[in-house]
């Protein structure tokens, strides 16, 4: 057991908000620039760089997460005015993680379906998130809802069952303990709506990765966003099947603890270099805060470098992180179906392996084409 600062949490609450904070400023008062922060800290910085920390090193979200900032901050203001605004009913235990699905499936169809990766309506989608989320906690209680509602705390802490710290307690205790890498696969209670949120992740990044590629280009063109969108859910649809059909021959946990490291080697395969290299436009977006125009330290017009990364070097870095994702969820995979009195003999781990291979196998397929790169819409 160990505990992190009060103060290092208390910075990483202020970083949380002063991100939501400015994405809110861009929204109203903001143009259209390479100053987009909305992208920047929801795209670039959460969506994928967050991701990767709960993954390899813990659970950074849990003091990041704006939203219960937010709501703190307005319960402070409510008790000062003589309102306790009541405990909430907590979320019913049917429910499952259910509801962040449904917001996960949401914010999957945002990043690769409609035409929203950027700019003042990424930020007014940002602002009605947080609406949703700040009356859901107001209604079943902060806690309750990122247990099992709120999106971003659900794929992280997720994601967090293969990182080496993970919290103890609530997170304003600032307590974690130390469980050894991927310990948290195999001693953490897997649900169904779980395994189809990481089933969902993975399909999502080899669904982005194959839709760049010239094979996709020559079958769709350029959909628009209805056949984008069919094509989307039918991707995400057949995949989560097919995990299901394999979670009934391995169970749940089995099949949960095999595919989540495997989904974690993909967002690094897929989206390391990306964070590295666009990651860099903070510098452009410090020098033009509000998108008007300014170049306050001089680094507006500051292009983001890449030519540091070769090409062989990014992809002896993709080739590590699918083929070690593939080792370890076959470990974790194979190790939670030995423990199970349900699943006897190793031809029933069959499907598990097969499944796995064949994911590997598109996702090394679809890194290798040529890509098709298209001009980003005007924002």
């Amino acid at each position: 057991m160990g505990s992190v600062p009060y103060p290092a949490r208390l910075l990483l609450r202020v970083a949380g908000l002063s991100a939501w904070l400015w994405v809110v400023a861009q929204a109203l008062v903001g143009g259209s620039s390479d100053a987009d922060v909305a992208s920047l800290f929801l795209w670039i910085y959460g969506w994928v760089g967050l991701a990767i920390v709960s993954a390899l090193i813990g659970p950074a979200w849990s003091w990041i997460d704006p939203f219960s900032t937010l709501r703190d901050i307005l319960a402070w203001f409510g008790r000062r005015v003589g309102s306790s605004g009541g405990a909430g009913s907590p979320v019913p235990a049917r429910w499952g993680v259910w509801p962040a699905v449904a917001g996960f499936c949401f914010f999957v169809w945002l990043e690769l379906a409609v035409d929203l990766l950027a700019g003042r309506l990424l930020g007014l989608a940002m602002v009605g998130y947080t609406f949703i989320t700040l009356a859901a906690m107001a209604h079943f209680g902060k806690d309750s809802w990122r247990e099992q509602g709120e999106t971003f705390s659900v794929w992280f802490r997720l994601l967090g069952r293969l990182a080496p710290f993970a919290p103890e307690g609530p997170p304003e205790s600032g307590v974690v303990r130390r469980q050894g890498f991927g310990g948290g696969l195999s001693t953490t209670a897997w649900s169904t709506g779980q395994l189809v949120m990481v089933a969902l992740g993975t399909a999502a990044i080899i669904y982005d990765g194959f839709s760049q590629t010239a094979v996709f280009f020559d079958l769709f063109g350029t959909p628009d966003l209805l056949v984008d969108t069919a094509l989307l859910a039918a991707f995400l649809a057949v995949l989560a099947v097919l995990v299901l059909l394999v979670a009934r021959a391995v169970r749940v946990a089995a099949m949960g603890a095999g595919l989540l490291p495997v989904a974690v080697g993909y967002l690094i395969a897929h989206y390391l270099s990306y964070l590295l290299t666009n990651g860099q436009r903070i510098l452009i977006a410090l020098s033009d805060p509000l998108q008007q125009g300014w170049d306050l330290f001089g680094t507006a017009f500051a292009e983001p470098q890449d030519a540091w990364l070769s090409t062989s070097a990014s992809w002896s870095i993709q080739l590590a992180a699918v083929v070690g994702g593939h080792i370890v969820g076959a470990w974790a995979g194979h190790a939670v179906a030995q423990r199970s009195t349900e699943v006897r003999g190793r031809l029933s781990q069959l499907p598990l392996a097969l499944v796995m291979i064949a994911l590997t196998t598109a996702t090394l397929w679809s890194l290798g084409q040529n890509l098709v790169y298209l001009d980003a819409p005007s924002a």
